[in-house]
C-alpha cells in the first residue's frame, strides 16, 4: 500500500529533498550525479570568477555618463546575473550527461516514499532506455534555449537591461529549475514533456518556490556542487505528494 506522503511548500520540498539525499539507502545513487557536477560546475566557476571583474566592467562601461553613478547598484546586480548564468548553463550540462543516473536517483527516492517500484528495469534496461532521456533532455534544451538567448540580448541592452534583466533572469532560472529537476520522476512513469508543464503549472507558487531556492543555492559557491542530486530527491517528493495520484 502507497505511504501517505504530507504536502509541503516549494520550500519544504527542498528541504525534504536535502534530508533524503542523506537518507541510506539513497546516499549511494546520489554519488554519480554529485561527480558530474562537482567536476563541470567547479571548473566553470574556476574560469568565471578568474574573470568576473573584467566582463563587470565591460558591461558597465556601456552605460551614459549621466548614468554611471548606477555602476554601485548594478554591479552587485550583474555579478549575481552572470554568476546565476554560469551556474544555470554548467549545471544543465551536468545534468545532460547525468540525466541517466538522475533519473535511476528519482525511481529510488520514490521508492522509499511510497514503498512502490517505478518498474523493474535493471542496470541494462536503463543503459538501453538512455537514448530516450537523452531525447527529453534535448527537448527541454529546446524549450529553454529560445527564453534564454531572449533574456540574454535583454541583458546587453544599455541600463534598462542591468535594471530589470536580473530581476527576470531569476523568476526565468526559478521555473526552469523546477522544470528540470520535476522532470525525472515524471518522465519515469513516461509522462510527455507538454503534460508535466501542465501539471506544474497547476501547482505554480509550489514550483516557483522550490526553484528559487534551487537557483538560490546555484549560485553559492560551494554549496552549489552539491545540488543536483538533493534537487532531485526535492523534485521527487514534490511529485509523490503533489501530482503522482492525478
Amino acid at each position: 500500500m502507497t505511504k501517505q506522503i504530507r504536502q509541503r511548500s516549494g520550500f519544504g520540498y527542498f528541504a525534504h529533498g536535502l534530508e533524503l539525499a542523506n537518507t541510506p539507502g539513497i546516499r549511494r545513487f546520489v554519488l554519480l550525479p554529485l561527480l558530474a557536477n562537482i567536476f563541470l560546475v567547479g571548473g566553470a566557476l574556476y574560469y568565471l570568477f578568474s574573470n568576473l571583474d573584467i566582463w563587470i566592467e565591460q558591461a558597465l562601461g556601456q552605460l551614459p555618463s549621466f548614468l554611471s553613478w548606477l555602476s554601485y547598484i548594478l554591479w552587485p546586480l550583474l555579478a549575481l546575473t552572470i554568476l546565476a548564468t554560469f551556474s544555470y548553463f554548467f549545471s544543465t550540462l551536468a545534468n545532460f550527461i547525468a540525466a541517466p543516473f538522475n533519473g535511476l536517483l528519482a525511481e529510488k527516492v520514490e521508492l522509499h516514499l511510497t514503498g512502490k517500484k517505478v518498474n523493474d528495469d535493471g542496470l541494462f534496461d536503463i543503459i538501453k532506455d538512455t537514448p530516450r532521456i537523452l531525447a527529453r533532455e534535448w527537448r527541454k534544451l529546446l524549450y529553454i534555449l529560445p527564453k534564454t538567448i531572449g533574456l540574454f540580448l535583454l541583458l546587453l541592452v544599455p541600463a534598462l537591461g542591468q535594471t530589470i534583466g536580473p530581476l527576470l533572469w531569476f523568476i526565468f532560472t526559478a521555473w526552469i529549475l523546477a522544470i528540470q529537476y520535476c522532470d525525472y520522476p515524471f518522465d519515469n512513469h513516461k509522462i510527455s514533456f507538454n503534460d508535466m508543464r501542465g501539471n506544474l503549472k497547476q501547482k505554480q507558487g509550489k514550483a516557483y518556490g522550490f526553484g528559487a531556492l534551487v537557483s538560490l543555492f546555484t549560485t553559492i559557491p560551494i554549496l552549489n556542487l552539491f545540488i543536483v542530486p538533493v534537487a532531485v530527491c526535492g523534485a521527487t517528493s514534490m511529485w509523490v505528494a503533489e501530482f503522482k495520484q492525478q
